[in-house]
This record gives structure tokens, sequence and C-alpha cells, in this order.
């Protein structure tokens, strides 16, 4: 018999690992012999700890289970999969209404365990690649329609190809899982429930564009994922996956975990890039592009956890069934993170073309507080304010780039009607100068004079001429600064001021 009980983070920040040390020893109390699991989560954070049950008919769930409900689940049934139970995994509403290709295997097997990841298609996608050339794997990626999830929407495939023309003898591949953003959460539960998927993904990558050498650049406030990681990265050079003649195909290629520090501007992916040398992390002027001059000056691949995670289920089922979801130039499926004042957070992964209201109110629920949505923060703090007057927009990034917002990474953060959108867009200002890498002065002096002219504009000094003055600084840093960190400063600020106007006065 097998019980699943998480290892994420989020589970057992609510008690998981005591709800796991109490089930084993009711098994032993009970004389049975069992086998406890310790997956990624689902995705439920509201049920953590979520346990699972093994049955004939599929995983049953139970949940949250705090640690004095472990012996009173046990007496109700809980090994035999009945009693207080919340059904079928698979069944539940939240899952069904997903289409999970990224987050396929999360929560599903042990993230620590090769033989779970090869049982379950694990390297059926690197297979598949190494059968083709390095040329074919890249118009395969084209083909899917695959952007970067980082939050630029970049074709991953438009990038691998730069990289792959590139003459020089060395190239590199580097995964920014620096997730910094407000709301945002998929990467560490993917490399904490998943970590093989991220590994087979930059390999695909380094085949493609012909690297040697990779590298997960990891926020340092995630150790759980640095450890899981660095587990599963060992597991696959024992196993071949990575190394010398990696599957026997004659690539060589391996992958080192750096920690970051916790700069928020190392998300952008040359001060990454600056970070990863030894250096401040610091913007650099663009050209040349990492893709031609990135780590150590060679040709470097730099893409989000999500985006090379995704690669495998691209080359294992083909382009054209990934590319059958979504709508219009945004292919495939997204990682969409629901937190905030909401009262159903987690992860949900479906295709592009779901509305921000579907998200908020029929999987999320509503707001946690019970009070009206007022307003949904997407793309993390540097993202638009959306009002419920715009929940019917799909999520797609054209639609949003329309409607003067921006995807991003997918977090999606709700406020009830208890907020005060001045003070929202106060933060965006404050978050910019505390985050800026100062290299450029719209940015770096630009976020300061932001925080002072809201500050005016709340204290009614000259509300009329600030705003004017207000606007007139968005516009010199939306077209001045070097990188996003000051270029989308005002889109958050900018939307707060139109759709809520009166919290200004």
């Amino acid at each position: 018999m097998r019980v699943f009980v998480p290892r994420d983070a989020a589970a057992r920040s609510v008690g998981a690992d005591e709800v796991a040390e109490r089930i084993a020893a009711a098994a032993t109390a009970s004389g049975l012999e069992i086998e406890i699991v310790r997956n990624g989560s689902r995705g439920m954070l509201w049920l953590e700890p979520l346990v699972e049950v093994e049955t004939a008919q599929g995983r049953v769930g139970y949940g949250p289970v705090a640690p004095e409900d472990v012996d009173g689940l046990v007496a109700g049934g809980l090994f035999e999969g009945v009693g207080a139970k919340l059904g079928l995994v698979e069944e539940l509403p939240w899952m069904k209404r997903q289409q999970r290709l990224t987050f396929a295997r999360v929560g599903v097997i042990d993230p620590r365990s090769g033989d779970d990841h090869a049982e379950n298609q694990g390297n059926k996608g690197l297979r598949a690649a190494l059968a083709l050339s390095p040329a074919d794997v890249v118009e395969e990626v084209i083909a899917s329609g695959l952007r970067g999830r980082g939050g630029a929407g970049f074709p991953t495939g438009i990038k691998w190809r730069t990289v792959l023309g590139a003459e020089s003898d060395l190239k590199f591949v580097c995964c920014n899982a620096d997730e910094g953003d407000s709301g945002t959460f998929a990467d560490r539960m993917l490399i904490e429930g998943d970590p093989f998927t991220l590994i087979e993904g930059m390999t695909i990558a380094a085949y493609a564009v012909g690297a040697t050498e990779g590298y997960v650049y990891l926020r340092s406030e995630y150790p759980d994922a640095v450890e899981a990681l660095n587990a599963a990265i060992r597991t696959a050079r024992d196993r071949g996956w990575l190394g010398q003649n990696l599957l026997g195909s004659g690539l060589n290629f391996d992958l080192h975990v750096r920690v970051g520090a916790g700069a928020y501007i190392c998300g952008e992916e040359t001060s990454m890039l600056e970070s990863l040398e030894g250096k401040r992390g610091m913007v650099r002027a663009k050209p040349p592009i990492p893709a031609l001059e990135g780590l150590f000056g060679r040709p470097t691949v730099v893409n989000n956890v999500l985006s090379l995670a995704t690669i495998p289920t691209i080359l294992a089922n083909g382009a054209a069934t990934y590319a059958g979801f979504g709508m219009g130039r945004s292919l495939g499926t997204n990682v969409f993170q629901l937190g905030g004042n909401i009262a159903r957070g987690g992860i949900v992964e479906t295709a592009f073309g779901i509305t921000l209201g579907e998200l908020v109110d029929d999987l999320g629920g509503g707001t946690a507080s019970g009070r009206p949505t007022r307003a949904v923060q997407v793309g993390g703090p540097l993202g638009a304010y959306l009002p419920v007057e715009q929940f019917g927009l799909p999520m797609d990034y054209e639609a949003f780039a329309a409607a003067g917002a921006m995807v991003g990474h997918g977090g999606i953060v709700v406020f009830d009607e208890t907020v005060d959108m001045a003070a929202m867009a106060r933060f965006a200002f404050e978050f910019c100068a505390e985050e800026s890498c100062g290299k450029c002065t719209p940015c770096r002096v630009g976020a300061v004079r932001g925080v002072e002219t809201i500050d005016r504009i709340r204290r009614g000094e000259d509300r009329k001429q600030n705003l004017v003055l207000l606007d007139d600084l968005c516009d010199l840093m939306t077209d001045g600064s070097l990188c996003a960190m000051g270029g989308l400063t005002p889109l958050p600020v900018r939307s707060a001021v139109r759709h809520f106007g009166e919290d200004f006065s």
C-alpha cells in the first residue's frame, strides 16, 4: 500500500512532515506495511496537507489533514480509502478543469525517484529529440508555438535557432529560476515536485543548440527546491542522463545549480548572467543579445523554468499536439498561480484562452474574505491592476497587451473592496526604487520621484498638476529605462489611476 504525503514547501509549512510521521506510526501500530511517498503538491493549496491513498479505483484524497486528525482518519478507514474522504483526486473539479502537460507528473511521482520518472514517460522527450537532428529539434520547438514563460513571451524556438547558428567552441544553457514576482510559485513547485523534467528539458536544449554546460540560477529563498534539484542532478548523473555520452548518444552535457542572493533584478536575464559570472547583478545593454554573447561572452540559451520543463512534452508528443491547445499566437498551456485574497489559491495549468474571471471566480472561488473582488494584479509586481469589469479578458498575450496589461509569469493576485489602489500604485514605485540595480537614471531616480509624487497626490497637494507630472514620469521611465524593471513599473501605476481614479482624490 502506498500513501502519498507532499514534500512541497507549502505542505510542509502547514505540518506535512508531522502528518507523514503520524501515518507511519499508525500503520506500525496497526501491523500494516505501507510505503509513504513524499510527492509534490497537486496545487490545491487550500487542501494542504493533502494525503492520498492508492486504491484499486485510483488515488483517494483526504485534506486538509492536520497531525491531530491522523488517528481519527485511520480509525475511519484511511488505509482502505474510505471514511471522510474527498474522493478520487483526479476527479476533483479543480483537477478536471485543467490540461496538465508541463505539470503532468507533479504530485503524481516521487520527485526523488529516478524509477518513478522513468516509469511515467520520463526521458521520452529526450529520446525523441536524440532521434532528430539538432536543427529539426529547434524547428519542432518553433512549430509548437512555445513562448517564454518568464514574462516576455518571446518565441522559445527562435532564441534556440539563434544560438544554434552562432559559431563558438563553447555554448551554455541557463535556466532562470530566480522566481521573485509576487504571487508566483510555479517554478518552485515544479522543481520540488518534478525536477527531472527540468533536467530533461535543459538537456534537450543543449543537444539542439550544441551546448555542453548548463546552469540553473535558483533563488536562495527556495532551500527545498535547491535540495530537490541537486538530489535529482546526482541521480541523473548516476543513471547516465547527465555527463559524458548520455544515454549512449555521444552527447556530453552536465548541469550545475547556482544559488542567488535575493536580488529581484537578477530575474532579468542579463543581470542573472552577470551574477553567474561572479559579478554584481546589473543589467547589460543590448545588443549584443545573450543568444550571441551571453555567459562569459559565449552564445547562451536563457529560458525560464516552465519554458524548459515544457520542452519534453513537446518532443514526446509532437509539436502539433501541443499547438492544438490555446488561441491565436498564444499556443499550448500556461501555469497560472492564484494568490492574494482568494478562497482557493494554488496552481492551475490550462490552455491559453481561459478568462480571468473563470480563474478567479470559478476555480479560485472569489475572495477569501467573502467581500467583493475589486482588483486583480496579473503578471507580478510590475503587472497591471485590472477591475472586475475586465474579467472577460482571455488569458492571451495579445489580448492582455491590447488591454494595457501583461500575462507575465502567470501570477494572479486578488484584492477585495478594502484595497487602497493609490497605496498599491505607490508600492510599485517603492518596489522599483528598492530593487533597481541603479545602472540607469530613469529607473534609479524615477522610482524615487514617483513615490514622492504619489505622496503629494494622496495628501491633496496640487492633485491635478501632480497627476500630469506622474503621467510624464511614467512616459520617461517606459521609454528611457534600460530594462523592464523601470520600463514596466508605470504599468501598475497607470492602470491604478485609470481604473481606480477615485482612490487618488
